[in-house]
């Protein structure tokens, strides 16, 4: 064999054991180009916009060496379904197809693609993924949590108009205090709720109909339960017992029935609020971030309504959290990097979120809102029985 050969096939040889040692290191989530690590978190909505942020991702691969696939998810699939990417169409194909088809696959499975971490939109379904799965309600293998927090924060608000919390200021409703409204009376608005008050009776006889606060469907969405629950705790003094569920879910049915049609998601809900003005929206439930990212996303669009519209912070309030837990030591690394004291800048400044503890002190001079600094009258989260037991009522 001349010395031409030698070389060529020496080359090759070279070339696939180079081809094969990059896929190996590309597979286990070692980039060898350019050393960052691949880090896959199964995602619940409402932060698409922030997790997407050319600055963050940016600086979760320059600065922390993460490449971080965000898949979606939803808080309730999380619970029945295995937490495996091949469950949402992903990773491989083969078995995604066979899980179509009905072959159960697990966490457990050796070949299929596992998550790094999970990223819920919701308090209880954090808090209930550490605990163990329930075999006999159909819920699925879950991996080990090995760290979390609540890493991004945001408090359910009522968004109004002037004319109405003038009016509601009268009846003893709202209060302002520092240039922020709360609403210091959320039993006294539920009750002109349920005993059909109308708008006119208020003074408002330019607005047609009874008093209602639109909100998303607490059935089938996420922030409606939330804001569902914050009205239990308020109707039982944040003390649920065995012996006051019951009548006050009655009140709470009653109230459901009252709200008429809703939406199924908060920005629907939100566009429709800014698009149809007082007159089609007098009050809506969502939250506080909404309007700061509104606003730097449509700066012309925040201009032409910033007047007009009005935020009311229920006293007490309750938080909306996203909450992140760990299974692996990538997982870890993202968990740490969501620390980083410019990614809390972006969250806080670009979308709204309060990030880190709840409640934290913020600058709140950073945004062009007028937002309490911190938020101190709040009731936690329920728990996922008690919301549960909440949703099945309501059906």
């Amino acid at each position: 064999m001349n010395k031409n050969k030698i070389i060529g096939i020496i080359i090759f040889v070279l070339l696939i054991l180079g081809i094969i040692g990059y896929k190996v290191f590309f597979n286990k989530g070692q980039n060898i180009f350019d050393n960052t690590i691949n880090v896959y978190v199964a995602t619940g909505g409402g932060k698409e916009d922030f997790l997407q942020d050319e600055e963050v991702v940016k600086i979760l691969k320059k600065k922390y060496k993460l490449n971080v696939v965000f898949d979606t998810w939803s808080n309730g699939r999380t619970i029945t379904m295995p937490l495996i990417r091949e469950a949402v169409g992903l990773g491989n194909q083969v078995i995604s197809e066979e899980m179509l088809n009905g072959k159960v696959y697990n966490i457990s499975f050796s070949n299929v693609s596992k998550y790094d971490a999970l990223f819920t939109s919701d308090q209880r379904f954090y808090d209930y993924y550490k605990l163990r799965p329930d075999k006999e309600k159909g819920e699925s293998e879950r991996y080990t949590v090995l760290s979390g927090s609540l890493t991004l924060n945001t408090p359910i608000v009522i968004y109004s108009w002037n004319k109405v919390v003038d009016a509601l200021e009268q009846e003893a409703i709202v209060t302002k205090k520092d240039d922020i409204y709360y609403i210091t009376d959320m039993e006294k608005l539920m009750d002109y709720i349920l005993n059909s008050k109308k708008w006119k009776d208020i003074g408002l006889s330019e607005l047609y109909g009874n008093i209602n606060i639109a909100s998303t469907d607490p059935v089938s969405s996420s922030p409606g339960a939330t804001y569902y629950g914050l009205l239990l705790s308020i109707l039982t003094g944040s003390e649920i017992t065995n012996e006051n569920i019951n009548p006050n879910l009655e009140k709470l049915k009653k109230f459901y029935i009252k709200s008429g049609y809703m939406n199924n998601t908060p920005a629907d809900l939100f566009e429709r609020y800014l698009k149809t003005g007082m007159g089609g929206q007098p009050m809506i439930v969502d939250y506080e971030k909404s309007i700061i990212d509104f606003a730097n996303s449509n700066p012309t669009g925040y201009s032409q309504i910033k007047d007009d519209i009005r935020i009311l912070y229920p006293s007490p309030t309750i938080w909306n959290s996203h909450c992140l837990a760990t299974f692996t030591e990538n997982g870890n690394k993202l968990l740490k990097a969501f620390e980083d004291e410019r990614i809390s800048q972006i969250a806080w400044e670009k979308y709204g979120f309060r990030t880190g503890v709840s409640g934290g002190k913020y600058d709140v001079s950073t945004v062009e809102i007028k937002v309490p600094k911190t938020i101190t009258s709040t009731v936690t989260s329920l728990k996922m029985d008690i919301y549960n037991k909440l949703i099945a009522y309501l059906k």
